[in-house]
């Protein structure tokens, strides 16, 4: 879980074109030097060189690779979202292939780079926009699963909406574990489908 600290807040929001690209460049550089050298040795000199930018472009958009890690995570946040919800089968007895596409999904979502994902985990610092982010990210996420499982006539349980936050919160941690030490995920989410399918269909 991310920490807090106070010097995370990027320096400034680009308002030009050319400025945005130069933070992207900044910000691509990073996550890259990160996972190939590891967070202590990311120092801000290597992802300038990596950004080909100079070191003092770089303070103008960030404080520190602090900052720029809180932005990473920020950005990483913001791509979680449930893209094929649409697409799901609601008819009787289709639970479990709902609470798979569910599970799939998460996973999916963090595949891209399991290093940086660690050292997201381990290194993070919160900031004022990550605060935002998440807060915004898990109303969302849990909004879209109450969507599915409100629909679906499986489902049986007492309380909806604590048991979405519940769901919601174990496949989560779960997938981050698994994604960011790189776990063989076949075992793990075939217990967690059955867990999950178990628990939201209620008591035979």
């Amino acid at each position: 879980m991310p920490s807090s600290n106070r010097d995370v807040e990027p320096r400034r929001k680009p308002r030009q074109v050319r400025a945005e690209l130069t933070r992207d460049r900044i910000l691509t550089a990073a996550a890259h030097v990160f996972s190939e050298h590891g967070y202590a040795a990311g120092t801000t000199n290597r992802i300038a060189e990596q950004a080909r930018v100079s070191i003092g472009s770089l303070y103008q958009y960030f404080p520190n690779k602090d900052a720029i890690l809180a932005e990473l995570m920020v950005r990483h946040i913001d791509r979680g979202t449930w893209t094929r919800a649409d697409r799901l089968d609601f008819s009787p007895g289709s639970l479990e292939s709902v609470v798979r596409a569910l599970v799939r999904d998460a996973i999916d979502n963090h595949r891209d780079d399991p290093r940086l994902l660690r050292i997201m985990i381990e290194e993070g610092q919160l900031s004022a926009e990550l605060r935002e982010t998440i807060t915004r990210h898990g109303e969302q996420r849990v909004a879209e699963v109450r969507a599915v499982f409100a629909r679906h006539p499986d489902v049986r349980v007492r309380d909806l909406d604590a048991a979405v936050d519940l769901v919601v919160f174990t496949v989560e941690l779960n997938t981050h574990r698994l994604a960011a030490f790189e776990q063989p995920a076949g075992k793990i989410e075939e217990e967690l489908v059955d867990m999950v399918t178990r628990y939201l269909a209620g008591p035979s």
